[in-house]
């Protein structure tokens, strides 16, 4: 929230030829926007918004165990409504632009992704509970190294695939048009 009140100002005051904060927000948006509609193509100006909304949601939420916090995606709570509104999403556009047989076949498909997301985090968390609840004292530099694959690599991965497989069902919900 915080970053996104700061960049919020920072885009209200923005100078033609950007700098420092300004440089961040506008790559942080154009890697998004490209790769958006590097998968969904002419709809991706309709989806920009949700797929850019839950990549960041995503990706903060499983980089937040850098801070000693439990990523919210380790709570299936949490992951479920995200599969749920993709769900939704899914089959609105299978709906409006195909037939009704289009909509049975597969009806069950993105709920998975909720599933996947969650086990994914959850497990990196139980096993850095774990390791601490194992070492105790001695884990003090060297479980840093897991916390960077744990919640750096694979938060990113976890997300990157939700927000693919995302793009990917509503692109093919949606069709040739």
């Amino acid at each position: 929230i915080g970053f996104a009140i700061a960049a919020n100002r920072a885009m209200k005051h923005a100078s033609e030829v950007p700098g420092g904060f300004q440089n961040v927000v506008e790559m942080i948006v154009e890697k998004l926007d490209g790769m958006i509609h590097n998968v969904m193509g002419k709809n991706a100006v309709k989806f920009a918004n949700y797929i850019g909304t839950i990549f960041i949601f995503i990706l903060i939420s499983n980089i937040s165990g850098l801070f000693g916090l439990r990523p919210p995606t380790a709570d299936y709570g949490v992951t479920l409504p995200l599969g749920l509104l993709t769900f939704t999403l899914i089959h609105y556009n299978k709906l409006k632009h195909q037939k009704l047989s289009g909509v049975l076949k597969g009806l069950c498909e993105p709920i998975s992704l909720s599933l996947r997301l969650f086990a994914n985090v959850l497990s990196g968390t139980v096993m850095m509970a774990l390791v601490y609840g194992l070492l105790k004292w001695f884990a003090v530099i060297w479980p840093a190294a897991l916390h960077v694959y744990f919640d750096l690599f694979s938060g990113a991965i976890q997300t990157y695939v939700f927000c693919m497989l995302t793009m990917t069902y509503i692109s093919d919900a949606i069709g040739d048009d």
